[in-house]
């Protein structure tokens, strides 16, 4: 298994603690949740159940030949009532560990919501004193952090530990391709983003164009309309929710844009935006050290796959279908590194939030992210790629990112160094440039002088 020991090494601890544990799990679909639990199943004995979108009798039925088959080796017959079976795993936890885990717990909960109370009556009265370690998992994101977390919830106050399972960074994303280039590595997480099912869609045997010919133009292609069918799934409105999706893609951040461009009103797009926000397809962001109540707030694409669907698939598709998939991949491929400025940013966003955490920063920063804004010293509106800063804003990182073939030349280093100068001079300032193509010979004896950090595609690579 790729990158997910930090989140065994978490369940494990739950595991071992000897007392009652109650663990929340959840995160969009296809995050690789269930492979994780799964993987913890190959290790220790436990009843795993994977609820079904089914009516509760067969639900009921299906726990009680789960439960059985653990507890005595064989199917006798289904309890008669929900009830009936959480009090039977009352009485058959003894000493040793009794792990219980329901995979998709909302499609169990959603046909009886009363299921959320029995288990609470259960956890009350009877397992908050017994060595029972129940843990329900699930991909809807509302439901499991509101229904089973939130303070209405009849299971309010009994959670002992919660995990969202987020997808890969750019680090670990890398380790579905060892046969990739470096470059070709960041491409591939720039267009399938850190979802393990997406990576695993890509073969690293194949090129990058290949892989988007067959893998993702390719009619009946599991990633050729992905994005439309987990909408399908999880909206009931899927049609306006594309619309969104399409106008963040294509570069219209904020909430008035995104109206005009698909000629909602504004009040309305906002409450679709909201779903959004709240099953992490989208995120809200502010320019770096501004308060979340920003003006300047915009609104970005959370997935590197949904961004790259909507910006060349959804729109496009039936041109796709007469150019061909294989010439539709090359016209793809020849403008992939025009795509690749974003994701690039964000993977270089990862990268100083990898060094961070393992202190080779000048500083741990506090705020982290894109800055843009007004420019004293231009007097115009100017950005930062990333731009770090501690929690007293007295130190800061100002960051270039390049996703060129070409090096980068004496002007970007210049756009960076105003960029800097338009902060407080009281602030200590860091110059980083990180970029694909390398650096002008002029740029490496003006950085070794300034004391500028510069960095290329191999060094976000390096431990």
């Amino acid at each position: 298994m790729i990158g997910r020991e930090k989140e065994l090494g978490q369940i494990e601890e739950l595991y071992n603690s000897g007392r009652f544990e109650f663990m929340v799990m959840y995160g969009r679909r296809r995050v690789g949740k269930t492979t994780i639990l799964r993987e913890f199943a190959n290790r220790h004995k436990i009843v795993f159940y994977p609820a079904q979108e089914k009516n509760d009798s067969l639900n009921l039925q299906d726990f009680s030949r789960t439960l059985q088959q653990y507890f005595d080796g064989r199917f006798i017959a289904p309890f008669q009532t929900w009830e009936d079976a959480l009090s039977y795993i009352t009485e058959r936890s003894g000493d040793e560990r009794t792990m219980i885990v329901i995979d998709e717990f909302p499609f169990m909960a959603g046909p009886n919501p009363s299921i959320k109370s029995m288990f609470q009556h259960e956890i009350d009265h009877k397992w908050k004193e017994q060595n029972i370690f129940l843990l329900l998992c699930g991909s809807s994101v509302s439901f499991m952090v509101n229904d089973i977390m939130g303070y209405e919830s009849p299971l309010y106050g009994r959670v002992t530990s919660s995990m969202e399972v987020r997808p890969f960074d750019y680090f670990d994303g890398a380790k579905f391709f060892p046969d990739y280039s470096y470059v070709d590595q960041l491409t591939a997480y720039g267009i399938l983003g850190g979802v393990p099912r997406y990576l695993n869609a890509f073969s690293s045997k194949k090129s990058i164009r290949d892989n988007i010919e067959k893998e993702i133009l390719t009619n009946g292609a599991f990633l050729n309309d992905e994005p439309m069918m987990l909408l399908r799934m999880e909206l009931r409105e899927p049609n306006i929710y594309n619309s969104i999706l399409e106008a963040i893609a294509r570069g219209y951040n904020k909430v008035t844009e995104i109206a005009d461009c698909i000629h909602e009103d504004k009040s309305k797009c906002s409450k679709y935006i909201l779903t959004l926000l709240t099953i992490r397809l989208i995120e809200k962001r502010v320019p770096c050290g501004e308060a979340p109540g920003s003006k300047k707030t915009i609104y970005t694409l959370t997935d590197n796959f949904y961004r790259f669907w909507y910006h060349y698939i959804f729109a496009n598709k039936s041109y796709y279908e007469m150019l061909g998939e294989k010439d539709a991949a090359k016209e793809i491929i020849d403008d992939i590194s025009d795509f690749m400025g974003s994701a690039f940013e964000e993977i270089c966003r990862q990268y100083l939030v990898r060094r961070a955490r393992l202190k080779k920063l000048p500083f741990v920063p506090a705020m982290i992210g894109k800055w843009w804004g007004n420019n004293p010293i231009i007097k115009a509106q100017d950005d930062v790629d990333i731009l770090a800063l501690n929690k007293k804003k007295t130190e800061g990182i100002f960051c270039e990112c390049k996703f060129t073939n070409k090096p980068m030349p004496m002007a970007e280093y210049e756009d960076l160094l105003i960029a800097a100068k338009g902060f407080p001079e009281t602030m200590k300032k860091y110059l980083m440039f990180i970029s694909k193509g390398g650096f002008a010979d002029s740029v490496r004896r003006r950085a070794k002088e300034e004391g500028a950090v510069l960095l290329t595609v191999e060094d976000l690579f390096k431990e």
